[in-house]
């Protein structure tokens, strides 16, 4: 028999720097499955964790009140959402991972728990193991269309691009002329080198809605692969407060070596979110590229973003990757960057792209010949002055 499981579950926004992410909602939600009833206190327990979890404050008593609910309550995969959902916006992936694992296998018909754990892996690095825990999920959930949309991206970050577009067009197929799908769908042929086709979808994708904040990200992509910055940037400033376009923007450039014009996307970023992880790491990137390894100003910037990061998240591989390559190539001190790549290597997932240059800095840094220290100063003779 099944009984009515009725809880708070507080969805926020997991995407990473892509076009793909979930919708914000918060709000109560009803669920019907095979568990048994929830524990009331763990429930109540819950409530006050989604209450305090909406003030940026009291971000550590919701998570305290979401694990001191599922202690009471193993099987309320609620607050093991939701307390996945918190850990990830606070920049803890590895334990917001863990605990969105532990909701799937409770609740594997939810399509937003499919999701944050694919939005989760993604940020990782782990676009692989994103989009096989996406496809799982499609499979049995045909109709799940946030999942299969999210799937596209999975897919396309992974380089799996004309998977991508079969997936992009079996959603535009349930959901005719859907404007997130088409630019999904313009950004698989962008990936393949197919600029004018891109450019074709993202206009369809911009008359079925002038106002997508996905489709002016998309178009902005488009404009920047055909070398027309002033376009591009206007497209990310289509809406100020959309720091997505901006990420996306600023790592176009960063990989074109184009550090400064990265920075004024990332600092834009930065001024409509402050404490956005992404961004301040994106940052520290193109002031160590701009500095060159000479403007020591910048450098101390870039150490003093990743500092911020670090200290409210630990665990932030990027940010621990960044880290020690600012150490090891820009400071030139091998010994101190070992510590954050062998932090990195224990917390990033197996298929993380930056794992092999990480093994490589390791290994470089273990047989670095440490600096000698200082000369002594001699002491003074008897009599002299000092």
């Amino acid at each position: 028999m099944k009984h009515a499981r009725i809880a708070f579950v507080l969805l926020t926004s997991l995407a990473a720097p892509a076009c793909g992410g979930s919708k914000v909602q918060q709000g109560a939600k009803t669920a019907e499955t095979g568990l048994p009833p929830a524990n009331p206190l763990a429930v109540q327990r819950m409530v006050e964790g989604v209450a305090a979890a909406k003030d940026p404050k009291m971000q550590t008593r919701a998570i305290a009140l979401f694990r001191e609910a599922i202690q009471i309550d193993p099987k309320l995969w609620e607050a093991r959402f939701d307390l996945g959902v918190v850990l990830a916006s606070a920049g803890d992936l590895a334990h917001a991972e863990e605990q969105l694992e532990a909701a799937a296998k409770i609740a594997p018909e939810r399509e937003e728990v499919a999701v944050a754990l694919a939005e989760v892996r993604r940020r990782r690095g782990s676009n692989k193991d994103a989009a096989r825990t996406l496809e799982d999920f499609v499979k049995d959930h045909p109709g799940a269309l946030d999942a299969r949309t999210l799937l596209v991206a999975a897919l396309r970050d992974s380089s799996q691009h004309d998977k991508a577009i079969a997936q992009a067009r079996e959603v535009l197929v349930r959901k005719p002329g859907d404007a997130t799908a088409l630019a999904e769908l313009a950004l698989c042929h962008l990936g393949k080198g197919e600029r004018d086709t891109a450019q074709l979808l993202v206009k369809q994708s911009l008359d079925v809605n002038a106002k997508s904040a996905v489709a002016h990200r998309v178009q902005g992509l488009v404009h920047l692969a055909g070398g027309d910055d002033a376009a591009a940037s206007q497209a990310a400033q289509e809406d100020p407060h959309d720091t997505t376009s901006r990420l996306n923007m600023g790592a176009v450039l960063l990989r074109a070596g184009a550090y400064a014009k990265a920075a004024e996307q990332y600092k834009g970023a930065l001024a409509a979110a402050p404490d956005e992880a992404a961004a301040q790491i994106g940052l520290a990137a193109a002031l160590r590229g701009e500095a060159g390894g000479k403007d020591t100003k910048l450098v101390e910037e870039a150490r003093s973003l990743l500092d911020k990061v670090l200290e409210r998240d630990p665990h932030n591989v990027a940010a621990l990757f960044n880290m020690g390559i600012l150490q090891a190539e820009s400071l030139k001190r091998p010994a101190e960057a070992k510590q954050y790549f062998e932090r990195f290597l224990d917390d990033a997932p197996r298929e993380h792209p930056s794992r092999p240059e990480a093994e490589r800095q390791l290994t470089a840094a273990k047989h670095a010949v440490p600096a000698p220290p200082p000369p002594a100063s001699a002491p003074a003779k008897p009599g002299s002055k000092s």
